[in-house]
């Protein structure tokens, strides 16, 4: 198939192209990000003119769009950037999907559930996110569906849990996953949300999932995740069994900040029914894919 990805130089979007590839399609990438390359076009969703000319000539078939403003604290500080790229820029790459007849991959997130102590299900979960960066996600499936419904736009809806990788990159910015592996092996302090889980996902999974949406032929909503969901604290004492440190003098477990989620535990059986897809990856095999790539390469 003839595919763009837009975000293609973020941790999913390097990720994606890669398997996508190997998979055997043709992929066109396109990024915020400044480079030169044959296969490349730098364009921002906010301003779709700068991708007319690759969808004229290349009259893709799916459109993957992983280009977002992400994370709760980022959203919540840049709130009309957050609106922009993920609402307006949203709407930006359907125009143009509907205008190419391309099938649009329309990236949401977990945080659209809000804060729910319970299995959440796409079908009967109600919507009720905790801050910007859920709620911006929620108005762009509302959006979505709307032009589904009543435009003829061909789309999937997916809802990412918790992907990571030892190729991701690294910053206080980044999940769990990634500040406990960098902070930890540096000798220093982390936070640990008190009775918080989560189910985690490894980027080799979740692109293999990913590139059977593509292949989806009617509209769906689905959760993509591991159904081995743990506690955030077990993730910090791998990293500290790994590193043969003492757990009580490297983490502090807190409270739950404010608009935050508590638990995020998926409803995987349209991942399994539809997609046909289980995770092969472990949480203990990540973690530890993680853990040796920063030995490897230092905190």
């Amino acid at each position: 198939m003839k595919i763009l990805v837009i975000g293609s130089e973020g941790n999913i979007g390097r990720a994606l192209v890669a398997h996508l590839r190997k998979r055997g399609h043709f992929v066109i990438r396109s990024d915020i990000k400044p480079m030169h390359a044959a296969d490349y076009y730098q364009a921002d969703i906010v301003h779709p003119g700068d991708l007319l000319e690759a969808f004229s000539i290349h009259r893709f078939e799916v459109v993957y769009n992983l280009a977002a403003m992400v994370s709760r604290v980022t959203c919540e500080k840049s709130p009309h950037m957050a609106i922009d790229r993920n609402l307006c820029g949203v709407n930006n790459v359907i125009q143009l999907a509907k205008k190419y007849s391309a099938k649009l991959i329309v990236f949401s997130t977990s945080e659209v559930y809000g804060n729910h102590e319970e299995i959440l299900s796409e079908d009967s979960t109600t919507l009720m996110p905790n801050n910007r960066y859920g709620l911006s996600k929620k108005l762009s499936e509302l959006m979505t569906q709307y032009e589904v419904e009543n435009c003829g736009l061909d789309a999937v809806i997916v809802r990412p849990f918790m992907f990571y990788s030892e190729d991701e990159d690294r910053g206080p910015h980044r999940s769990a996953m990634i500040r406990f592996a960098e902070v930890l092996w540096d000798g220093g302090m982390v936070d640990v949300h008190r009775d918080s889980w989560r189910s985690w996902m490894h980027m080799d999974d979740a692109v293999e999932a990913l590139e059977r949406v593509a292949h989806l032929d009617r509209f769906e909503i689905i959760n993509i995740g591991n159904n081995e969901v743990v506690a955030t604290s077990d993730i910090a004492k791998m990293y500290c069994d790994l590193y043969k440190i003492d757990y009580s003098d490297h983490v502090r477990e807190v409270e739950l900040p404010d608009k935050m989620t508590l638990i995020k535990i998926p409803n995987l059986e349209k991942q399994r029914r539809v997609l046909n897809f289980e995770p092969t990856v472990s949480i203990a095999e990540g973690v530890k894919r993680v853990a040796v790539r920063v030995m490897r390469n230092g905190a």
